[in-house]
């Protein structure tokens, strides 16, 4: 699909194509808003709170930009794009995407749902790590890289499923939070049957999918177009393309009061980016997911970095993530994208 937008939009005229991206920016604000509106609905309905909700069937639906590119990426005989995608994601939700969601509104925290969240987030990245080291020869790693098995993408996808469960589980032990959300939504919403809420959910994380899909090339396109330099681009929209779903979720959420959902939202996207994403690509190969060595010399610790920072961040936080906090994962995740061009093989 990427392919064909890349050349279709080539023949656009370029009036067409800023129509185009506009277009595309309105159907995503749109579309985000009801998935914020129908999430913040069905954690009413479950008696689950906002957070959780966010950790997990938002998550679930945001991720599948991430899914789509490592699964194929892998298919196609390519799978250290899929795990970078993987690794690169979670550098950017936890940095830039939370940090923009707490300097637009600082969340009240639920804080033992958080740690509780907060804690299988680490742990995902430590996990990953650890299985793409090369145990029989660890010192290796730092000349050769490693490898994320067969055998541990499938292991990944079944801890996906045990995460879910225990995750709605551990937020029945305190249902009254999410009651709370049905005075934020429009009383038919509050009203409508289960079966229509998750269709209106299941079809604005599609219609967000979709737009980022159509607004990130045409963006591209029109940037080449105004001779803004292919490394600019790169190193801006190309980077965080498939964390946009996230992004614009995450906006949506903090602008419309919902900002512990944005921060479930992250904290459950890294989780699925290490279960589901890096799982799926490498349950799909045989050979597994290369571990090139500039991801042990540099990204799996840039890695580990920013989620370790995000926890002693939410360990000195009260009831609220504060602004300072958010800017100054802002300022990591700079500092680490232009570190990381030093480490490119």
């Amino acid at each position: 699909m990427d392919e064909f937008l890349q050349a279709s939009f080539q023949a656009f005229p370029l009036p067409l194509l800023i129509l185009v991206i506009i277009v595309s920016i309105l159907f995503l604000g749109k579309a985000a808003d009801v998935l914020v509106d129908e999430a913040v609905s069905l954690s009413a309905k479950w008696g689950v709170p906002k957070m959780i909700i966010g950790a997990t069937i938002v998550s679930l639906g945001t991720t599948l930009p991430e899914v789509s590119v490592s699964v194929l990426a892998a298919l196609e005989g390519n799978p250290g794009i899929a795990l970078g995608n993987a690794v690169g994601s979670i550098i950017c939700d936890t940095g830039l995407i939370l940090g923009i969601a707490i300097l637009i509104s600082p969340p009240s925290i639920d804080k033992r749902l958080v740690n509780r969240q907060g804690w299988i987030q680490v742990g995902s990245g430590f996990l990953l790590f650890f299985f793409a080291i090369p145990w029989d020869n660890v010192s290796s790693a730092f000349e050769k890289g490693g490898r994320i098995t067969q055998s541990t993408g499938f292991l990944f996808l079944i801890l996906l499923a045990a995460y879910i469960y225990i995750s709605i589980k551990w937020s029945r032990s305190k249902p009254g939070d999410a009651e709370a959300g049905l005075e934020d939504i429009a009383s038919e919403d509050a009203n409508a049957p289960l079966w229509k809420v998750l269709l209106k959910l299941a079809v604005a994380i599609g219609v967000v999918i979709l737009s980022s899909k159509v607004l990130i090339p045409s963006v591209q396109e029109t940037a080449v177009r105004l001779s803004i330099p292919e490394s600019i681009i790169g190193a801006t929209l190309v980077a965080f393309g498939t964390s946009l779903p996230e992004l614009v979720t995450a906006i949506q959420a903090s602008r419309r009061g919902h900002s512990e959902l944005a921060v479930g939202n992250i904290i459950g996207a890294d989780i699925l980016n290490v279960l589901f994403v890096s799982g799926a690509a490498a349950a799909v190969t045989t050979t597994g997911l290369d571990a090139p060595k500039n991801f042990f010399q540099f990204f799996f610790p840039a890695m580990l970095i920013v989620l370790i920072i995000f926890r002693v961040g939410i360990a000195f936080s009260k009831d609220t993530i504060k602004r300072p906090f958010g800017a100054f994962l802002v300022f990591i995740y700079v500092a680490v994208t232009i570190a990381g061009y030093y480490f490119k093989e």
